[in-house]
């Protein structure tokens, strides 16, 4: 399983973005997709997950109202959409998956496969 996740740069606060994360293997269709971030001298935490085949969806606390992650079946596509951006979202946002069935988790060792990251930069 590949991920190739794309989308980041610079915005002001308040401003969006979007992330995308194609992944492309077997993934089955019982997986579940999520993003993480790192800020610098941080650890890597957990930002939002969505189950591939119910939809479902859950988020961090600090995100939760401002990002929407979404799929696309047909693209084998996650996104992640970001509103009301603060300067502490700067991070590298990675997305993940988890290729168990199951509820999804918030633990980043729960994920079998990672894309690259892509930065984005929240400027005040």
């Amino acid at each position: 399983v590949q991920l190739q996740a794309s989308g980041g740069g610079s915005v002001q606060a308040g401003g969006s973005l979007r992330l995308s994360c194609v992944a492309s293997g077997r993934t089955g269709s019982s997986h579940i997709m999520g993003w993480f971030c790192q800020a610098p001298g941080k650890e890597r935490e957990f930002v939002a997950a969505l189950g591939w085949n119910s939809g479902s969806t859950y988020y961090a606390d600090s995100v939760q109202g401002r990002f929407t992650i979404s799929r696309d079946i047909d693209k084998n596509m996650v996104y992640l959409q970001m509103r009301s951006l603060k300067p502490e979202d700067t991070a590298v946002y990675y997305c993940a998956v988890d290729l168990r069935d199951g509820r999804a988790s918030i633990f980043e060792h729960d994920y079998d496969y990672w894309g690259q990251g892509t930065l984005v930069t929240v400027s005040s």
